[in-house]
């Protein structure tokens, strides 16, 4: 596919407190060989040197620093500052590989009905960890399929049409968002291809958000709620 001026893909990473994992992060999105990228870091009041990290990359790295509010409201933010007609999302810890964007870009480019793109995850135990808490935190083997912020790239005006994070959920916030794009009937696509690692470490959202499981079941009865108004429609 030839890259033009149109098809410039903003990718957005929140991170908060993340300084120990933030540089690799950042350098699998720059190393993208797809160029016309724009990368936004939303700080999410990080009180480590998360900060001092992103900013090592400025530019092409645009850093924004923001009081503590979620990752919600940090992607809210980067949706505010992007100007590309698409958007992808990653967190301060998962890495990419080198053609992510590539190929999503290329599937996006070629079936104008699509509205988004995911690919598939690897897992893998960060470095830093114990042989010890490596056993405490399962790491599957096999290739899974990615239905996440972190695979996802999807149109501009298709995730405007959703619309934005809902900032009361601390866990699942992207399920909640995939939900209400289901429910609008939003064309996706899944790649065979390898296109995330997905780190497990000590401060994965879902280990440390573990007491908001709750969260699903309210998103659910939430969507419930919205079905069944529609079909009363």
């Amino acid at each position: 596919m030839t890259e033009n001026k149109n098809d410039l893909v903003s990718v957005i990473i929140s991170v908060y407190n993340g300084e120990t994992h933030l540089a690799e992060t950042i350098e699998s999105v720059v190393s993208q060989n797809y160029s016309n990228i724009e990368i936004i870091i939303i700080d999410d009041g990080s009180i480590d040197g998360s900060g001092k990290v992103a900013q090592r990359f400025v530019p092409p790295v645009r850093y924004h620093y923001q009081p503590n509010g979620g990752i919600a409201a940090a992607w809210n933010r980067g949706i505010e500052l992007a100007k590309g007609d698409f958007i992808a999302f990653n967190g301060a810890d998962d890495l990419w590989t080198k053609n992510k964007i590539q190929r999503q870009m290329d599937v996006l480019i070629n079936d104008s009905r699509l509205d988004m793109v995911f690919g598939h995850v690897k897992q893998f135990h960060s470095p830093e960890l114990s042989e010890e808490e490596k056993q405490k935190i399962w790491c599957p083997d096999e290739l899974m399929p990615g239905v996440s912020a972190g695979t996802m790239l999807i149109k501009r005006e298709s995730f405007f049409r959703v619309g934005s994070f809902n900032t009361k959920w601390r866990r699942g916030i992207f399920n909640d968002w995939h939900l209400r794009a289901t429910e609008l009937g939003l064309r996706t696509h899944m790649l065979p291809d390898l296109l995330m690692w997905r780190r497990l470490h000590r401060a994965n959202h879902g280990i440390v958000n573990r007491d908001k499981s709750v969260d699903y079941v309210r998103m659910l009865k939430a969507s419930l709620d919205r079905r069944r108004l529609q079909s009363a429609d």
